[in-house]
């Protein structure tokens, strides 16, 4: 199959090939439950995810001390090392992956996971050779900066008019908006469709195979 419109498509992580929204949420609950703090709803634990962790911690328990983050961050790592074992891809998403490698895309990752932890969910999900680059959090600025976006397409040698952004939350796409990147949402992660739908994504797919369906008619 020809290429239409891209020639490399960036996914995020979290919530958008990997079932992790609710383990998220609740290890950032967890977080704030064990040092005493207001302990955030699920939808604006929700909302932060994608961001880098310091930045999410921020964001999701604005005003407190300085000194809280640091401990909120050690927290959630903490409860989410003891439950990322269980984790698993959406169905349809190693289908997905591999038919669009051998259709010659290339492909990358652009998560608010540090390298570390990404490293650690590429190992058990067996796709360290499947993304042509990655781009962590914790190496460049966080999302919604444009960053990750333009250093993966200057790594590849690519261009980033036919660079497509995949995520599941408006920091996914709003990064591709800042970036001057196509973007595609996808609604069964942390974001609902009326956030999404209010950047303007070329399609918002509601399953995995859904959004490959769509990549094979677009892409």
């Amino acid at each position: 199959m020809a290429r239409k419109q891209f020639d490399l498509i960036v996914f995020d992580w979290d919530g958008t090939l990997m079932d992790s929204t609710a383990t998220i949420v609740t290890c950032i609950q967890a977080a704030a439950k064990d040092l005493g703090l207001p302990v955030p709803d699920r939808k604006s634990a929700a909302y932060v995810i994608g961001l880098g962790l310091q930045d999410a911690m921020e964001a999701v328990l604005p005003g407190l001390e300085a000194k809280y983050y640091p401990h909120m961050v050690e927290r959630y790592r903490y409860h989410y090392l003891a439950k990322d074992k269980g984790l698993t891809l959406f169905d349809g998403v190693r289908d997905m992956l591999n038919e669009l490698a051998q259709q010659g895309y290339f492909l990358a990752v652009a998560t608010g996971k540090s390298r570390v932890g990404l490293n650690r969910a590429l190992d058990a999900a067996n796709l360290l050779s499947v993304f042509d680059a990655t781009r962590c959090a914790d190496e460049t600025f966080s999302k919604p900066h444009p960053a990750m976006l333009q250093e993966l397409t200057r790594e590849l040698g690519q261009d980033i008019r036919r660079t497509l952004m995949i995520g599941d939350t408006t920091h996914d796409l709003q990064m591709a908006i800042n970036a001057g990147a196509a973007r595609v949402g996808v609604h069964y992660g942390a974001h609902a469709v009326p956030e999404l739908q209010a950047l303007n994504p070329l399609f918002i797919a509601g399953s995995a195979s859904e959004l490959h369906a769509w990549l094979n008619e677009n892409a």
